[in-house]
């Protein structure tokens, strides 16, 4: 097959370029060029800006299937369509579940509402719009102009080796560094993600089947909780470490941010994101997804973190931590 990647040299971009070219597929690649192409000598790599609508690299051209991995803003999806409507076969769009418009409840399907689409032209993630609305906004456009040969995927915590955010890759180098270790109560708070490379070859595997509709991806619901997910870094990375689980109200009083400093934690308080977690994903689970084991992901991804030098974009910094649970174990009282 012949498969373009919209967006494909960061994280799951690459991981769809190995994973096509594993099954023998052609492989192009559409960015901006901003990034070293060099993990993928072995594909065509076009040069484009979806917001600009500089995009003369994909006229003339087909392919059986397109992957859209870097669609935001609407005016990208709608520049993109004018190229594209017509040149490809199927088409797969990675949304976000941030699309759907209440989180109230865990156990959220396919067919729960989404957000009022934005369309406008001028909004763009650049200028700080709101990312599940404009998600939605493509979501309809791209509806509209393919149909049926369109396969919207909603996604949760996508995470492994390559991981820009370093959301999950906290935890694990955390816990590998052993010690004592902040970590937001309670200890059996669900978790939801998908290793990325799971995820890059079901998608691949959906361009062969021309896989249509919409599909939220991740381990299944209440499968998975932060004391399970923290054990296991332990016990792979062989550490020592020992978690302090602290009250959420401390750690919100102390004005630590969720999802940032503390990666995987949503406050319980937060009642309209309980269902951010616990996903409904047993449709992808019937149309094939397959998830790895937990201790695979961690290994490979410690791995992959040990091979590089640089401070981590997401969680709390050591000064932090440690004058934290200085914090806490002077007032813990208070709290309990």
């Amino acid at each position: 097959m012949r498969i373009l990647i919209l967006g494909g040299t960061t994280f799951l971009g690459r991981h769809l370029v190995d994973a096509a070219a594993a099954r023998g597929h052609e492989v192009t690649i559409l960015t901006r060029g901003r990034r070293d192409p060099q993990p993928f000598p072995e594909v065509e790599r076009l040069r484009g800006d979806r917001l600009t609508d500089d995009l003369a690299a994909l006229d003339n051209r087909t392919w059986d299937s397109a992957i859209d991995t870097s669609g935001i803003a609407p005016r990208a999806v709608r520049n993109t369509l004018k190229h594209l409507q017509g040149a490809v076969g199927h088409y797969i769009y990675l949304s976000s579940i941030a699309a759907y418009e209440d989180f109230g409840l865990p156990g959220i399907t396919e067919n729960d509402p989404l957000r009022p689409p934005l369309l406008d032209d001028q909004a763009s993630i650049e200028t700080g719009d709101d990312y599940g609305a404009l998600k939605a906004g493509c979501e309809q456009l791209l509806g509209d102009a393919l149909g049926e040969q369109l396969a919207i995927i909603r996604p949760s915590l996508i995470v492994g080796p390559h991981d820009p955010t370093d959301r999950f890759t906290y935890w694990v180098r955390r816990i590998a560094q052993g010690g004592d270790v902040l970590a937001p109560a309670p200890p059996e708070q669900w978790v939801q993600i998908v290793d990325t490379r799971d995820l890059a070859a079901w998608l691949i595997k959906s361009c062969e089947t021309g896989r249509s509709g919409v599909y939220n991806v991740g381990n299944p619901e209440k499968s998975l909780t932060l004391d399970k997910v923290l054990d296991e870094c332990a016990r792979v990375t062989r550490s020592d470490a020992l978690i302090d689980w602290v009250h959420e109200d401390f750690l919100l009083e102390a004005g630590v941010m969720p999802w940032t400093e503390l990666p995987l934690w949503i406050p319980a308080k937060e009642a309209a994101m309980r269902g951010f977690t616990s996903m409904d994903t047993r449709r992808a689970a019937s149309a094939g997804l397959k998830c790895r084991p937990l201790a695979a992901t961690i290994r490979d991804l410690w791995a992959w973190d040990r091979s590089r030098e640089t401070s981590l974009k997401a969680g709390l910094t050591p000064d932090r931590e440690s004058q934290l649970l200085e914090q806490w174990r002077m007032n813990q009282a208070r709290w309990l």
